[in-house]
């Protein structure tokens, strides 16, 4: 993710609550985005995965793939970005949850190689 390749994650529950507090949201049917710039030089990402997902190997297994979509994508740096799985995410395939996620990221400007956020 970012310039330096190597994904940060959010672990702190007050850094969930930064971005939750101060954060635009965008939704989609499977994924929500939220996400708040940090000033680092950096992207962290954090996975939020409900009860009303699934049990827990549901959840775990949505998470895993969040969390492999997330290091794949070329995220710009300077973001904190919590991605919130929807109980659609469940029966969603790998394929689904990589383009609901992109299209968000897309549409809060968040690609590397976009213009900054909120610039047309």
């Amino acid at each position: 993710m970012g310039a330096t390749g190597a994904i940060q994650y959010l672990t702190k529950p007050h850094q969930y609550a930064q971005v939750y507090a101060r954060g635009s949201a965008h939704y989609s049917d499977l994924v929500v985005l939220r996400a708040t710039p940090s000033g680092l030089p950096f992207t962290r990402c954090g996975f939020s995965v409900g009860k009303k997902v699934g049990k827990a190997v549901v959840r775990n297994k949505v998470k895993r793939r969040l969390r492999e979509i997330a290091r794949l994508t070329p995220i710009k740096s300077g973001w904190d970005i919590v991605l919130i799985a929807r109980p659609g995410a469940a029966a969603a395939s790998y394929a689904d949850l990589d383009r609901a996620t992109a299209d968000l990221l897309g549409r809060a400007r968040l690609l590397d190689g976009q213009g900054s956020p909120g610039t047309p």
